[in-house]
């Protein structure tokens, strides 16, 4: 408040006007899952190969370090990582695992967790030396390097290992402690906007996705979080199983028609360095991979149907695919809202498929993929910015200076070919004095996003009188 009284000069200055609206990060993955190592239940932000280290090896059965590896094959994403992992619940005792060296080499029956204790044939400690003896890496591979341990020596290797079976949906789904306040599972990403000033917007569980309670809780949370959710139909399903699922006596987790689930089929191949072969896994941990790529390269409202699959060698099963063929599997997996892969010769294996869960029940421009992210990020980042504009006295001045904010956001995504187009006004009618008087502001959005160009189509024509060009 300018003082009573003033001999001078003062200068009182005065905010007014639009401000700026910042769009939210879209390239943001959400990954819940187990890693051997890493910090557990807590949200951890990876942005490339070298911080994804921390959880570990692609160990089998882990799900963590293996979609980290797919999601960056991609070339891009920002991934928002919550292990679940605990080696006091999620393993098992392996005791007196006798092997023989054979060839300098031995190997164990699955990968250790944690400290290895190694015995002679008696069950006595062995006095050879880890690291100049021999070397047992994380994938339990017992190699020798010297002399003193000679082939045909016999051992008993006593650790841990992975109990997948012991790993709940009620782990992964998470809970609130009522005393603590602190977050497991799920309810972990609740954290991430606090943490790091944005929300993951692309949810996968890859592995486990494909039970019904982690897809229910994916969905919800996705809800929340404005976000999309990736569900995995089960290993080995066939195409048939995959469309049934679609329908209430299917078998499998497709039975649902929300606008934040998109249904993968199939599962993937790729090369398996660790036992040197061809390994299968879910299709989402790629797709998310692929979706932050165009978000970053391309835009968050371009689908990201049509774009070759990186990392890959294969799939589970062959997806029949033809560009003009209506009954071909990937036309008719697409036909009941089943995102799936099109192979064709030259074409790599592509993403295939731009509709959520809600097509064909809806017929909203929002059951594409693109259009429902679209409106999520324009909304979300009004809703944001909006924050300074909170408290302020309510006169034409404001009004005027959220309608152009927004209006002026609205132009820049039109430009960038975001939204066809769109704008924001103040409806009078809609706001009465009374909701006025209790600090109550209503403001219409309208907008279009381009949906994408599923089906072209060409009118043929054979015409004689075109025949005249004949001399």
């Amino acid at each position: 408040m300018a003082a009573n009284f003033l001999h001078g000069v003062e200068t009182i200055e005065i905010e007014s006007g639009s401000r700026t609206i910042q769009v939210v990060k879209s390239a943001v993955i959400g990954l819940i899952g187990i890693a051997p190592t890493g910090d557990a239940n807590t949200p951890v932000l990876v942005n490339n190969d070298r911080e994804a280290a921390q959880f570990g090896d692609k160990l089998p059965g882990f799900t963590i370090p293996q979609s980290l590896d797919a999601i960056f094959k991609q070339g891009a994403g920002t991934v928002i990582v919550v292990n679940i992992f605990n080696p006091a619940l999620h393993t098992a005792q392996v005791n007196d695992e006798a092997l023989v060296v054979t060839n300098g080499k031995a190997k164990l029956s699955t990968a250790p967790i944690g400290n290895v204790t190694i015995n002679d044939s008696n069950g006595d400690p062995i006095t050879y030396i880890d690291g100049t003896d021999y070397t047992l890496d994380s994938y339990g591979n017992f190699v020798v390097t010297s002399s003193v341990i000679a082939d045909g020596t016999a051992l008993k290797f006593t650790y841990k290992k992975l109990d997948a079976a012991a790993v709940t949906p009620a782990a992964l789904i998470g809970d609130v402690d009522a005393l603590t306040g602190a977050r497991t599972g799920m309810k972990c990403w609740d954290l991430t906007y606090n943490l790091y000033g944005f929300k993951p917007k692309i949810l996968i569980a890859p592995g486990y996705s494909s039970l019904n309670a982690i897809s229910a809780e994916l969905i919800s949370v996705a809800t929340k979080l404005r976000a999309v959710s990736y569900l995995d139909a089960p290993y080995g399903v066939t195409v048939s199983q995959a469309i049934s699922g679609r329908g209430v006596a299917g078998t499998i987790n497709f039975n649902t028609s929300s606008k934040r689930a998109e249904l993968l089929y199939p599962h993937l191949k790729w090369y398996d360095a660790a036992t040197d072969s061809n390994a299968d896994f879910p299709y989402s941990a790629f797709k998310a991979g692929i979706r932050a790529a165009v978000d970053n390269n391309e835009g968050f409202w371009v689908s990201d149907s049509n774009h070759e699959i990186l990392g890959i060698v294969g799939a589970e099963r062959d997806i029949s695919a033809g560009i003009s063929d209506a009954d071909s599997d990937a036309n008719l997996l697409n036909e009941v809202g089943i995102t799936t892969i099109f192979n064709s010769f030259g074409t790599g294996i592509r993403t295939w498929g731009n509709r959520n869960a809600s097509f064909p029940a809806s017929t909203a421009p929002d059951n594409f993929v693109c259009v429902r992210r679209t409106a999520d990020i324009l909304l979300e980042s009004v809703e944001q910015a909006t924050l300074q504009f909170i408290d302020k006295p309510i006169n034409n001045a404001l009004i005027d200076a959220i309608k152009e904010s927004v209006n002026s956001f609205i132009r820049t995504l039109i430009g960038r070919g975001a939204l066809i187009d769109g704008k924001c006004t103040f409806d009078r009618s809609k706001n009465s004095n009374e909701e006025i008087a209790a600090g109550h502001l209503v403001f219409d959005i309208s907008f279009m996003a381009p949906p994408a160009g599923e089906r072209i189509t060409f009118n043929s024509f054979i015409d004689i009188n075109l025949l005249k060009a004949l001399k």
